[in-house]
């Protein structure tokens, strides 16, 4: 469960003024239900995930992840979250099986289930066909896929994902959204952000 009460977080300007980015924003995402932040670039829709991710603190107010304050326990927050955010890299030379091991072992899930996670993973996603191929060599679609997995390989109970489809083609795009409806099923907590309307409106519960 996400809670989010009253959160802000502003940016200082050249001129010394302060720009709102989040302003006194609120909101609930229960288990087994897909919640949209929608709006155009610059609505702050990536700040407000990266706050509930720990990545930036908010000014003021308070959030918590599965009972776990976003400011006083990071690290159990952490764990209990998959965040996808639009700026993540790959490491080129390793393979998309690589990859997801790696943080597997980082997120200390036990190695006999790292594997079972990515077979399993990699038939959602539909990533059997390159998942020993390195980085490199792989699509933008590709690479995006390999990114979701990696974010959540612990299996967590809460999912935020940034404008996951953008850039993407059609065909992988549905692919991703078909997805996380499929989450929504396993009774996770998804938050989602995009600024496409009709997107929002195929899957948001709210």
């Amino acid at each position: 469960m996400i809670e989010v009460e009253d959160l802000v977080k502003t940016f200082k300007q050249k001129d010394g003024s302060r720009l709102f980015a989040v302003d006194e924003l609120s909101f609930t995402v229960q288990a087994g239900e897909i919640v949209v932040l929608l709006g155009v670039n610059g609505a702050g829709k990536t700040t407000t995930m990266r706050m509930l991710s720990t990545v930036l603190q908010p000014d003021s107010g308070q959030a918590t992840i599965m009972g776990y304050n976003i400011k006083k326990e990071p690290q159990k927050v952490r764990a209990n979250l998959g965040f996808l955010s639009g700026d993540t890299g790959l490491y080129g030379r390793l393979t998309a099986r690589g990859t997801l091991s790696y943080f597997g072992k980082l997120y200390d899930v036990p190695a006999e289930k790292i594997q079972n996670r990515i077979e399993e993973l990699s038939d959602i996603l539909d990533m059997n066909g390159f998942l020993d191929k390195k980085i490199d060599l792989l699509s933008t679609g590709m690479k995006q896929k390999v990114s979701i997995a990696r974010s959540i390989i612990h299996d967590p109970p809460v999912m935020i994902f940034d404008e996951p489809t953008i850039g993407l083609d059609i065909l992988t795009a549905k692919n991703i959204i078909s997805f996380i409806h499929r989450c929504r099923q396993q009774n996770k907590c998804v938050l989602f952000s995009t600024h496409i309307m009709r997107e929002a409106e195929r899957i948001a519960d709210k």
